[in-house]
């Protein structure tokens, strides 16, 4: 059974630091790109940051460039966003999510994923 598996989410201030996790199982990890994507109250979800199967890419939204990282550890079997000087406007339900295997670009198409967790809410106060 595929399962991807988002933590970390909280209510923090504007500021403040954010690391969430996306734990896999089910399928193999290895070969595919993993992205993150959100969704904020009243809008349409939104492709935040994708990493390559290998680690070898990675692209970030303009609005979170120079302040979210993502990575992972194929060996572990999970992937993280790193979110720092986290804003209001970053509020919203962030999923992980299987791209292509072997990608080298990245989709930014959330219903084009080949799986998908369920989520995790981030609330950031002003």
């Amino acid at each position: 059974q595929v399962q991807l598996v988002e933590s970390g989410g909280g209510l923090v201030q504007a500021g403040d630091s954010l690391r969430l996790s996306c734990a896999i199982s089910g399928y193999n990890f290895n070969i595919y790109g993993m992205s993150w994507f959100r969704q904020a109250p009243g809008k349409e979800r939104e492709f935040v940051a994708g990493i390559s199967w290998n680690g070898g890419a990675t692209e970030y939204a303009d609005s979170v460039k120079g302040r979210f990282t993502i990575s992972r550890d194929n060996d572990k079997k999970t992937g993280w966003l790193q979110m720092n000087s986290l804003k209001p406007e970053d509020t919203g339900v962030y999923y992980c999510a299987a791209d292509r295997p072997f990608n080298t670009q990245f989709s930014h198409d959330y219903n084009a994923m080949d799986y998908r967790g369920k989520g995790t809410l981030v609330t950031v106060s002003s």
